[in-house]
C-alpha cells in the first residue's frame, strides 16, 4: 500500500498551516501562530513515517513549495525578533546583548 495519498495531503494540510502562520505572524495573532505550531508538529510526525521512495512529482512540488513558505515564515519570525528586541533596547536605553564589540584574538 502507498503512502503517497496521505503524505499529499499532510503537504497540503502543512501548506495551509503555513499560510495560515504567516498571516498570524502579521497580524501578531499570538493564539493562532501557538495552533500553528502545535499543528506543524503533529503533521511533521506523520511525514516522518513517510520514506523519500513515496514521493510522486506532485509531493517533490508540495514539498518545494512548503519548504520556501517555511523560510519566508523563518524570516519573517526572525524580523519580529529583532524588531521587538531594537525596540526593547530602545526602551532601556541599553546595548543589546549581540552587539559588543569583538576581541581580536591574540597572535
Amino acid at each position: 500500500m502507498s503512502h503517497t495519498p496521505p503524505l499529499r495531503d499532510s503537504l497540503r494540510q502543512m501548506l495551509a498551516l503555513l499560510e495560515g502562520e504567516r498571516q498570524a505572524l502579521a497580524a501578531m495573532d499570538m493564539e493562532r501562530i501557538v495552533t500553528c505550531a502545535d499543528g506543524k508538529m503533529n503533521l511533521c510526525a506523520v511525514m516522518e513515517r513517510c520514506t523519500k521512495a513515496e514521493l510522486d512529482e506532485e509531493c517533490h512540488g508540495l514539498l518545494d513549495a512548503v519548504k520556501r513558505l517555511n523560510e519566508i515564515n523563518r524570516k519573517l519570525r526572525n524580523l519580529i525578533a529583532a524588531n521587538l528586541q531594537s525596540r526593547l533596547s530602545a526602551l532601556t536605553g541599553s546595548a543589546g546583548l549581540y552587539h559588543g564589540a569583538v576581541a581580536e584574538m591574540p597572535r
